[in-house]
């Protein structure tokens, strides 16, 4: 097991298997140092627990819970693309979409689930640039979706 996999150990989690594709596309897909996944639906053993929209069916404080499940199931995308999570020199790039009620402006909250989870996993390789946008709707009504990039040593 890599170190960033002991770390997880020690939160508490571990790496899930990658979650299949809901289309034509890869979950993970290296191109020279740089590891991009698609983005990441908060799925637990295949199935998605909670739908709806932050700020209405969801409360933040749930959604920033599915955002870490987002992030650790990218990691898990990385790891297939790498085959060990050590070799990840930086997380560059994290991007989070919230399915928002009209009204709900906290999607920067809700993202920092994804964003702490990295930084726990990580240390300062999980230091990151970061956007979060808010949306009307998610695949399987999912109330949030994060895509990473990393940097990864050869």
């Amino acid at each position: 097991m890599s170190a960033v996999e002991d770390k997880l150990a020690e939160l508490g989690l571990t790496l899930p298997e990658v979650a299949a594709p809901l289309a034509s596309y890869v979950p993970s897909l290296r191109s020279g140092a740089y590891v991009y996944t698609s983005g990441q639906l908060p799925m637990v053993n295949g199935k998605l627990g909670v739908t709806g929209k932050v700020g209405a069916e969801v409360t933040p404080e749930e959604a920033k819970e599915l955002a870490r499940i987002c992030a650790l199931n990218a990691l898990a995308a990385v790891k297939s693309a790498i085959g060990d999570l050590d070799k990840v020199v930086r997380v560059v790039k994290v991007v989070g979409f919230v399915a928002s009620a009209p009204d709900f402006t906290g999607q920067p909250g809700v993202v920092n689930g994804a964003s702490e989870l990295l930084g726990e996993a990580l240390g300062e390789a999980g230091v990151h640039a970061r956007s979060a946008v808010g949306v009307a709707v998610l695949p399987l009504d999912a109330p949030v979706e994060v895509e990473i990039q990393v940097e990864v040593a050869d």
